[in-house]
């Protein structure tokens, strides 16, 4: 049996503190699934679509990494991709509590998934998607802070 990890997020935008979680994942697991959720209540600044297309960007010509849309309950997108495990990143003490919190809610609804963390390298821990959307927003370059694969400026508006 594969051992299939879903690293669940917004991604609005895709960081290069996710793509070192996702490289250093892929050593541990057969398969990552990038499941991008779908939010109508959350203002994202990039569409799902352009998220997705970023995130496969990133990497393309690698059959370990699908990424995908989902809705609804992460632990159910797990089973119904047949991942037992959900893959979180950790920068800060914050992290963790709503973390550990999150991994505990997903394990009494699904016992047989379990939540693996990995810290941020130490050289990304202070990028978030929050600070690097309101960088984007105010028209900064936000270049260092994204896959050197991504332009940004090709997503806005899309």
């Amino acid at each position: 049996m594969d051992k299939i990890a879903v690293f669940p997020g917004s991604f609005d935008p895709f960081t290069v503190g996710h793509e070192s979680i996702v490289k250093r994942a892929l050593p541990l697991f057969d398969r990552v699934i990038i499941a991008v959720g779908e939010n109508a209540e959350k203002k994202n600044l990039f569409t799902i679509e352009a998220r997705m297309n970023m995130i496969a960007k990133v990497f393309e010509g690698d059959s370990r990494v699908v990424v995908t849309r989902y809705s609804g309950l992460t632990v159910e997108f797990c089973r119904s991709h047949g991942a037992r495990y959900i893959l979180r990143g950790l920068r800060t003490a914050a992290d963790f509590e709503y973390e550990r919190a999150m991994g505990h809610m997903n394990w009494k609804m699904a016992p047989e998934i379990d939540t693996v963390f990995l810290l941020t390298s130490t050289e990304h821990t202070p990028i978030n998607s929050t600070i690097v959307r309101d960088i984007i927003k105010n028209g900064g370059d936000a270049s260092m802070f994204v896959p050197a694969v991504i332009s940004i400026s090709d997503y806005l508006g899309k």
